[in-house]
């Protein structure tokens, strides 16, 4: 009977002997398992968690000045392009439109007033000239006459004083015709004048026209417009605040410009190229797979990029690998992508090898 405890505890220590084999082998076969699963994973994927959903955020910027009137949407609500979004006070703009179309139409009546000068000028032109062919007549009249009276003197035919009325007679001709030129040539000098004056007006117009169209356009400012469709984000602004030129006051999120941008390391990037397959994991919903693809790369690493950009020259250099932003469209439902946020954590894993 002393035996038996003896062979109890040398069955266990058998079993024991056994379980222990038993375990490492099961061991090493899910290691290998798991090896070779990830070995033949890795060998096709090209993974990296440090990515994010982007997209284009569209500032919107107040172009003038004045008090808020009316804000016509609501913060994280859907707007349109085009669609009106804040009203400003336009009482000033609308004067200053009224005062530039009052200097253009005083513009426009001295172009009138040129025109009409230029018609009179030109009227007076041809009287001019009509006069200058009248002193002609009279003056080839009183030289003839004159001629005529020349010869008659000299055997007497006629008295010294009727040779002197033609001579008196033939001089006043002369200056009459001389006149009539001077007139023509003044009346020619004037409507040059005239025209340079109405170019004037024609130029004062114009500039009168931009000071109107500037005027509209400043006064278009004044209605604040969605740039683009998206959610509304970032509201920085109440009714009745006072708003500057340049004001920032509030944001956009282009809904049909969402991307994602992941970092990867620079010894991952041999085997990625644009147009590769990628399948992307967001955060927020782990359940849903969505498709992408390789679009561009970043010219520079992230940390050449930020505001503090390091300098490997001041002798303390410590090799760190870096990241390089890849731009990653995303192809998934409109139901999906009206989900997703700019700023979303998401997984991507890029397919090297079909």
């Amino acid at each position: 009977m002393a035996t038996e405890p003896t062979t109890e505890a040398a069955i266990e220590t058998k079993k024991k002997s056994k379980i222990v084999p038993i375990i490492l082998v099961v061991l090493l076969v899910i290691g290998a398992v798991f090896g070779v699963k990830e070995y033949l994973y890795y060998s096709v994927h090209v993974d990296t968690d440090d990515a994010q959903i982007d997209g284009d955020i569209s500032p919107v910027v107040a172009r003038v000045g004045g008090y808020v009137n009316e804000i016509k949407f609501e913060e994280n609500t859907k707007v349109t392009e085009g669609q009106s979004l804040v009203t400003l006070d336009d009482r000033d703009f609308k004067v200053k439109l009224e005062q530039a179309m009052a200097g253009q139409k005083g513009a426009s009546a001295g172009v009138g007033v040129s025109q009409s000068e230029i018609i009179a000028t030109s009227a007076n032109t041809s009287t001019a000239k009509a006069n200058i062919e009248s002193a002609k007549v009279r003056l080839w009249q009183a030289q003839k006459d004159f001629d005529r009276y020349a010869n008659l003197v000299k055997d007497g035919s006629i008295t010294q004083q009727q040779f002197d009325q033609a001579k008196a007679t033939r001089d006043v001709a002369q200056a009459t015709y001389r006149s009539a030129q001077d007139q023509y040539t003044a009346a020619l000098k004037q409507v040059g004048t005239t025209q340079s004056q109405l170019a004037v007006s024609s130029n004062t117009v114009s500039l009168h026209q931009s000071d109107v169209d500037f005027a509209k356009l400043q006064l278009s400012y004044t209605d604040i417009k969605a740039p683009a469709t998206g959610i509304v984000s970032k509201k920085n602004v109440q009714k009745g605040q006072l708003v500057q030129a340049g004001q920032s006051l509030f944001s956009i999120v282009n809904e049909n410009s969402l991307y994602v941008t992941a970092n990867f390391k620079e010894t991952q990037l041999e085997e990625i190229h644009a147009g590769l397959k990628v399948n992307v994991e967001v955060d927020a919903f782990p359940d849903q797979e969505i498709e992408g693809t390789v679009y561009n790369f970043s010219p520079i690493t992230g940390a050449k990029g930020s505001l503090l950009p390091p300098d490997n020259a001041t002798g303390n250099f410590v090799k760190v690998v870096q990241r390089v932003p890849v731009k990653i469209k995303l192809k998934a439902s409109k139901e999906m992508l009206e989900k997703l946020r700019p700023g979303m954590s998401v997984k991507v894993s890029v397919i090297t090898k079909d």
